[in-house]
């Protein structure tokens, strides 16, 4: 596993490639595996650095080097460097340079001494230092802070005038060691924003205590009650407590639950998004997409079952409703869409209303007409990639309002294939995603999006430059290759002319041929998620059992009749051969779940329609600690507390529902005025006291384009009031 890594392969290919290797893995057990290799790989190069730094100061001994080798925790590793780190000019540095380092080595032997008060605080001075320089009493402290502090909020001063968010942490107080990560980022945040005073707490008597005992152990003198050292030392070790470890340990704990609270947040960000991005694909079929909107009209697009941009209008069916019936009605028949996209921002499910009343009627007079579903499709970061480089690269000639429309229609024929192109930051699945380390955030988010990306495969002849470069192997400088080839070659014929593109050599071709599909190629194989360096074997088997390879891939009777026992060599294990067999019996298989539309209720549009009580359906868009947000419909999610899941307990909501599930609901409570709707799950719910938050924070979206009408009928097109009888 380390060499390969070492080797440059990614997680996704060891994952799917290298089973034997080790033994059949998953992605996540590997990932952690990567990390862990980075955490100790990091951690041997700082003891390097430290143990070249003792050295340097002719302090190193046989002991300290045994300790620092025999160190695996980075803050464990500090304490131990601790007493030999350079330091600013402390007050111990100041006593030494007076002179009282002697009076204070004979306080710390026992032995007996004189010093006024002025000189006994000097040496206490070199003392507490070196307490605290202690890397046991270090540790103590820290781990004290970690297992008993408490985290107390208040309000800060001057108290807001207004309500907060953060009220209930006026004057609060929770065990740092059992604080939810969403609670304690949520106090965070009130402290980041000058609402709350944020303090962590923790009883000093017992601490020093034990400090105590650890100072006694390693002094080697026996301690006897009324001893003036003793004394000096005691008040040495309260100083060392409050001055020099109790500030550096709160900080210690309070930064390290910090990030445990970040790594939460961002796992189940992670955990959402990836149900985002696997969610079930329309697929190859003709769509319609509309970006709704109010006064500046809804943009509309077409796009082909392969996502080709056909032409484009604005509609308005608040102001002219005859002349956008009659547009759409002209689209439907000329196109033949399966299905119309409505985003469902502002007026979407009255534009939704719209579209199938216009739908409705075309079919009524023009039955011969297929009717197109009509899907509710979320616009979260859709506005994101309208004004980002990479759309304006695709479509340099159209407002981005326009690209806004195109990407909505995409997402529903392919989720996963446009939501690569937005920064999965927009997308609005995350919990306290603008408080976490950011880094940690993108990183986690960036896994994932590789991870989906090579767990469902990439057809190569279409997919686009931002999802290439998601293909294990592939970078962004060689999917803008790749795509550069594509357009002056024409279509890839097969997986071997991928060693054509420039700057795709051996290494890159190992790691990303087996997750690029090209459907139509000679080689059937080359569809499949059967790597290249395999197509030998499958060539024996197909011969083994009377078949070309053409013939054996999709029959599934004679793929399951063979024995992987027989091909099984040094290279090659069981793992891997079954997963082959199971190629050959389904080729390219798309592990995703088929397209099922949202089912919204048509006379609950907005949130005024919700009345507390109503039985509703809808769409998991968010999955946090503390429950599950929903879209019914009504432009403002609602909120399934964590109590109201299930009729079970439930202490994880993940547990129980993830992002893009079917959930059928109960109304528990409504507050309009501050935009919250409370549901529940359950087969019983019970009232509630008050709806809870339901907003997600979605990016905001684009306005004002200047119109362009592509398919739209002149005011001189001599059709008739009626908008479907020309047709």
């Amino acid at each position: 596993m380390e060499k390969l890594l070492a080797d440059g392969s990614t997680v996704p290919f060891i994952a799917r490639y290298r089973k034997e290797a080790h033994g059949n893995l998953d992605e996540v057990a590997i990932g952690k595996i990567k990390d862990r290799l980075e955490y100790y790989t990091e951690l041997e190069a700082r003891k390097d650095v430290i143990l070249k730094s003792i050295d340097e100061q002719g302090k190193l001994t046989d002991e300290l080097r045994g300790k620092i080798a025999d160190c695996w925790q980075k803050s464990a590793l500090e304490d131990l460097y601790q007493p030999y780190k350079p330091k600013r000019r402390t007050r111990a540095q100041i006593a030494k340079e007076k002179g009282f380092e002697p009076l204070a080595d004979a306080i710390w032997r026992g032995e007996p001494f004189e010093g006024a008060d002025g000189d006994l605080q000097f040496a206490r001075d070199i003392l507490a230092e070196r307490i605290a320089d202690m890397a046991e009493v270090r540790g103590l402290v820290r781990q004290a802070f970690a297992a008993k502090g408490v985290v107390k909020s208040e309000v800060a001063s001057p108290k807001p005038a207004e309500p907060t968010k953060f009220e209930q942490y006026y004057e609060f107080e929770e065990p740092i060691a059992t604080i939810p990560s969403h609670r304690y980022l949520a106090i965070r945040r009130g402290q980041k924003e000058g609402v709350l005073w944020v303090k962590l707490s923790l009883d000093s008597k017992p601490v020093v205590e034990d400090m105590m005992t650890l100072v006694e152990k390693a002094r080697g003198v026996p301690s006897v009650a009324g001893d003036p050292a003793l004394e000096q030392i005691e008040i040495a070790a309260e100083d060392a407590y409050k001055r020099l470890l109790a500030p550096s340990c709160e900080i210690d704990v309070t930064v390290e639950k910090k990030m445990s609270a970040d790594r939460a947040a961002v796992e189940v960000f992670a955990e959402n998004l990836r149900h985002l991005l696997l969610a079930s694909p329309l697929g190859e079929k003709a769509v319609l997409a509309i970006d709704p909107g109010i006064r500046t009209g809804c943009k509309v697009a077409m796009m082909d079952a392969t996502g080709k941009y056909l032409g484009k209008t604005v509609i308005f069916p608040q102001q002219k409703p005859d002349e956008s019936a009659k547009a759409i009605a002209m689209i439907v028949n000329k196109y033949r869409p399966e299905a119309v996209a409505v985003g469902n921002g502002t007026a979407g499910r009255e534009t939704e209303a719209f579209v199938r009343q216009t739908l409705k009627r075309l079919h009524d007079q023009h039955p011969e007409i297929p009717t197109p579903i009509v899907v509710s499709v979320s616009e979260a970061g859709a506005s994101v990639y309208s004004a980002s480089e990479i759309a304006r690269k695709e479509f340099p000639d159209l407002d981005l309002t326009v690209r806004g429309a195109i990407s909505i229609g995409r997402r529903l024929q392919d989720p996963l294939a446009e939501l690569v192109k937005v920064d999965p930051k927009a997308i609005g699945v995350g919990q306290y995603q603008h408080d976490v380390h950011q880094p940690l955030l993108s990183a986690k988010l960036d896994e994932v999006v590789v991870s989906c990306v090579n767990g469902v495969g990439v057809e190569l002849n279409t997919a686009s430059a931002p999802l290439l470069e998601r293909v294990s192997g592939v970078s962004p400088s060689l999917a803008k290759s790749i795509v550069e080839w594509r357009n002056e070659n024409g279509k890839f014929r097969s997986r071997e002319d991928l060693k054509k593109v420039k700057g795709l050599g051996a290494k890159a071709f190992e790691q990303c041929a087996g997750f690029l599909r090209i459907r139509g190629a000679a080689n059937p194989l080359d569809a499949s998620a059967v790597h290249p360096e395999r197509y030998a074997l499958v060539d024996r088997m197909a011969a083994d059992v009377g078949m070309s390879v053409a013939e054996l891939v999709g029959n599934s009777q004679a793929a399951r009749r063979i024995d992987v026992r027989r091909y099984i060599t040094d290279d090659v294990g069981e793992p891997t051969l079954k997963d082959i067999v199971a190629e050959l019996v389904k080729p390219g298989r798309d592990p995703r779940a088929v397209f099922e539309p949202p089912k919204f209720r048509d006379d609950v549009t907005k949130i005024e329609d919700v009345k507390e009580g109503m039985k509703l359906e809808g769409v998991v868009t968010n999955v946090t600690a503390f429950g599950a947000f929903v879209d019914i419909g009504v432009h403002q999610d609602g909120l399934v507390h964590v109590s109201e899941l299930s009729d079970n307990f439930v202490t994880d909501p993940a547990s129980v529902v993830k992002a893009g599930d079917r959930l059928k609901v109960t109304v528990i409570g409504v507050d309009r005025a501050r935009g919250r709707i409370a549901l529940s799950a359950k087969t019983h719910p019970s009232a509630a006291a008050g709806a809870a938050s339901g907003t997600t924070g979605g990016a905001p979206r684009a306005r004002g384009a200047t119109r362009r009408t592509s398919f739209a009928p002149s005011s001189g097109s001599g059709f008739s009031c009626n908008p479907f009888a020309n047709l």
